[in-house]
């Protein structure tokens, strides 16, 4: 992926989560499409954070992860990115964040503190461009609960 682009509705709703979360680190996954090596987010699936220390690093948890992929299978969309943020910042991968990288698609990491929003390819650690706001969004997703 070349680029990836965050509606303005979206970045919102992220900045609302890890603003939320605070202290603590927040998670989540972006669904979308993927356009001649952009991608377009066109919705933001917040997740639980599991770690064991969550405020200096994060664990989406596995269940919410999953049903959000799924739906963003229902929906049409692939996962284009996921996000996390960092309450004291910086907006730059620690090594956990490049250690524990598992998907082929950008990592947002939002600076709480100095309110910085960056995008990156890991574990590699290159910054992939991101451009917010200019596009409509779905906006928040909940994720669905288990069926019972």
């Amino acid at each position: 992926m070349l680029a990836l682009n965050l509606p303005a509705a979206l970045a919102d709703a992220l900045w609302a989560q890890a603003r939320q979360a605070w202290p603590h680190e927040c998670v989540g996954a972006l669904g979308g499409r993927v356009d001649t090596g952009v991608a377009h987010a066109k919705t933001l699936y917040p997740l639980a954070n599991i770690a064991a220390d969550p405020e200096r690093e994060y664990l989406a948890d596995p269940g919410q992860l999953l049903r959000a992929l799924r739906a963003m299978q229902g929906e049409g969309l692939s996962l284009v990115a996921l996000y996390h943020s960092h309450p004291r910042g910086p907006a730059s991968p620690s090594l956990s964040d490049t250690r524990l990288a598992a998907y082929p698609v950008p990592y947002l990491i939002a600076d709480v503190a100095g309110q910085v929003l960056c995008a990156y390819l890991l574990p590699e650690g290159r910054r992939v461009p991101l451009h917010v706001g200019g596009e409509e969004a779905a906006g928040g997703k909940a994720i669905p609960e288990r069926p019972s």
